[in-house]
């Protein structure tokens, strides 16, 4: 790179960092209008519509209820992933959508649930939604015009496939109409008859008025048929104080990055430094732009990126670190620096990036919402570290900085490989330990009856107590005021509020509560606020993540796995280090759970997103360490035992293993000490998370291979490099 060119660079990224940080400053700290202030916020942070809907006509079984449930889930999730749906007392279903704040409209598009038919010309009904599996929008090419069209692609169940082979079969050439809640919504004609249970509605005029016909054919498919109780527009649940210090966390855990940066690194530290503000704003805008929803584990979430995102850039330097100790000129450190930790990052990145596509395609809920916000941060980082990162540095390099100290010189001397694998009987002993505690805990406060693990209302349910007060209490007043109040009553710690919008009410979601237990609350709310006792209502509610969503949860993690494990495999070409990764991986998930099981910490939504984060988290640190050994593997000297091999792999990424942990550690704890009481729940176990990933990348992973490697063979096997060995 030229002077010139060196120069234009740094101005061009100067100005990048002016308009991304100017762009974040308008959507979260000015009345402008800017694109982050169009971020999609979640109903914690910004309140949304609660609708309940009441069963008509029938008092419904608890299967029945559970499969309207779910489907209404998949309904709602085209508003926002963060979208909750759950039941309430026997034969109610309330569904709260953040970021929206016209009901009417709501309601209008979701209409009245589980009234669709399919009618032959004779008026005569032939199928109803429940006889609809699934329906979807498509494109696919006319056989006539050989032009594409938008279509509805329509799956029935067996027992409707039977059905509408016989009405087809008796009306070819005629009108089978569809009709939803009274109205005629289509009217497609029979061209041949439909044996195979699977149909195709054509003739849509644009992709929108199909999706619109196959989502109306979807919600027509539920069991029940709903009608709206009531529709209230809900305020935030937390205040803007919990965002506001989320935000001055996030801003101190950075600054702290950076001088740690700069310090460590020098020259690239500043400009790795650079390059994280710069993935930032792109996190920033990009949420903006592919309008995923932000909830406060969101936030969370998105500032431990940040310090993961270091992650890369510490692979790079302390790669050029070894590069100058050995001698090698700058320039080529540098070249040669990111050449050799591109594997580890884009493995590590892709292996990540793997698992959230799948638990975005078949998670739902919070777990489809963490995925896309994980995806993005991945994608964003591996750009701002292979290029933004390298642009900045090389630019600082051509505009004449060129004098090694700057780069992190560090003197060349006698390496100290660490025994790691010497101490791996002591390292297997106490991982196990901690396992066993997990599941010791969980035993003995399951016979206590205090239950596994202290599950909180999105698992297990509660009662929700919808108070009207004789004033409009703040978000913070009633944090301050109203919420020790039911603590002290009720004994739960994890209490949820809700504001309605225009009214004095407030909807106090608990764990469930006994008649007396409710009786007490009214009383003591009627002593201290001079609450009407009469204007109080209480309801049991569901939990909102329902089984099937659990159910959901498990199958992505487990394809997920499965996914990672077959990548791992094929690009170091050795199914023990696929199996060592995810037995690691387990193993941190598991570490986390023992804490969760002790510490008692409550088990929510910021639960599935913590597991996952670490899952991530975990696999990445692992890569790390098995793609140094992969490069060591072929240059080992004459003589040398497999064990010397690793271990010097684990020494040599010792310094990134640490640097890492620290970097996002401080993020995190910064969060953990600054943050309202959800975002501390969220931040605890993942500060565990992290200790335990670096504790079981740097003495657990390495040691499994060397373990499968050497002692289910009974020899060392010979080594190899691409597929030949090395002379």
């Amino acid at each position: 790179m030229k002077k010139s060119k060196g120069i234009i660079s740094l101005i061009l990224t100067v100005a990048l960092i002016t308009l991304l940080g100017f762009t974040c400053w308008q959507g979260f700290g000015s009345s402008h209008a800017g694109s982050a202030q169009n971020i999609k916020l979640g109903l914690d942070l910004a309140g949304g519509v609660s609708i309940t809907y009441q069963v008509k006509g029938k008092n419904p079984t608890s299967e029945e209820m559970n499969d309207t449930i779910y489907k209404l889930q998949k309904r709602v999730e085209q508003y926002s992933t963060e979208a909750t749906v759950y039941q309430e007392g026997d034969d109610r279903i309330n569904i709260e959508i953040p970021g929206v704040s016209d009901a009417n409209k709501v309601l209008e598009e979701l209409g009245k649930p589980g009234s669709l038919e399919f009618r032959d010309p004779n008026g005569e009904t032939v199928l109803t939604g429940t006889d609809i599996a699934s329906a979807e929008a498509r494109s696919q090419q006319n056989q006539t015009t050989k032009n594409n069209e938008f279509v509805v692609a329509l799956e029935l169940t067996k027992e409707g496939a039977e059905k509408f082979a016989k009405a087809t079969e008796e009306n070819v050439g005629k009108i089978i109409s569809i009709i939803y809640d009274g109205d005629e919504i289509s009217m497609p004609r029979v061209n041949t008859a439909i044996t195979d249970g699977q149909a195709v509605i054509e003739g849509m005029e644009s992709y929108e008025a199909a999706e619109t016909l196959a989502s109306t054919i979807r919600i027509g498919g539920l069991k029940l048929e709903l009608e709206e109780l009531r529709s209230n527009v809900v305020g935030a649940q937390l205040g803007e104080e919990a965002i506001s210090t989320s935000l001055k966390a996030g801003a101190i855990g950075l600054a702290i990055i950076f001088v740690f940066m700069c310090i460590a690194y020098l020259l690239p530290g500043l400009a790795s430094s650079l390059a994280l503000l710069i993935y930032t704003g792109l996190v920033v805008v990009l949420l903006n732009a592919f309008e995923i929803t932000l909830t406060l584990p969101g936030i969370a979430g998105i500032i431990l990126g940040i310090g993961m995102a270091v992650d890369a850039n510490v692979i790079i330097f302390a790669r050029v670190r070894e590069e100058i100790a050995a001698g090698i000129s700058v320039r080529s450190a540098l070249r040669n620096g990111f050449k050799k930790a591109t594997s580890a990052i884009v493995d590590g990145n892709v292996t990540t990036l793997i698992a959230a596509i799948v638990l975005g395609l078949k998670g739902s809920g919070s777990v489809k919402g963490f995925a896309q916000t994980l995806a993005l941060g991945i994608v964003v980082s591996m750009f701002t570290a292979l290029l933004i990162t390298r642009i900045i540095i090389f630019a600082f390099y051509a505009i004449g900085i060129r004098n090694e100290k700057f780069y992190g010189r560090k003197k060349k001397k006698e390496e100290k490989t660490i025994n790691f694998l010497g101490k791996k009987t002591v390292f297997f002993a106490l991982s196990i330990v901690m396992v066993v505690a997990g599941f010791a805990a969980m035993g003995v406060q399951s016979q206590s009856g205090n239950g596994a693990l202290n599950y909180s209302l999105e698992f297990k349910g509660g009662t929700a107590t919808n108070v009207t007060f004789d004033k409009d209490y703040t978000i913070n007043e009633i944090d301050s005021e109203i919420v020790p109040v039911v603590e002290e009553v009720t004994g739960d710690k994890n209490v949820q509020t809700q504001k309605v919008t225009g009214t004095n009410q407030v909807v106090i979601k608990t764990q469930t509560l006994a008649l007396a237990e409710r009786e007490a609350l009214n009383s003591a709310l009627a002593e201290k606020f001079g609450v009407d006792k009469s204007l109080i209502t209480a309801e049991n509610i569901s939990s909102t993540v329902s089984a099937e969503m659990r159910s959901d949860a498990i199958v992505a993690v487990l394809i997920a796995t499965i996914c990672m494990l077959l990548y791992i495999w094929f690009r170091f070409k050795d199914i023990r280090f696929a199996t060592s990764a995810v037995i690691a991986l387990l193993h941190d998930v598991l570490v986390v759970l023992t804490f969760y099981a002790v510490a008692r910490v409550s088990v929510g939504n910021t639960f599935i997103a913590c597991m996952l984060t670490i899952v991530g988290y975990s696999i990445n640190a692992t890569i790390v360490i098995f793609d140094r050994i992969r490069e060591e593997l072929p240059v080992k000297k004459k003589g040398e035992e497999l064990a010397e091999v690793v271990n010097r792999s684990i020494t040599r990424t010792l310094t990134r293993s640490i640097y890492t942990s620290v970097t996002t550690f401080v993020m995190v704890f910064v969060l953990f000490i600054m943050g309202v009481s959800s975002i501390k729940e969220f931040a605890s176990p993942l500060m565990v998370g992290i200790i335990c990933g670096a504790y079981s990348s740097v003495c657990i992973t390495g040691a499994l291979w060397f373990v499968m490697r050497t002692k289910f063979t009974g020899k060392e096997e010979p080594v190899k490099a691409g597929g030949k060995k090395k002379k």
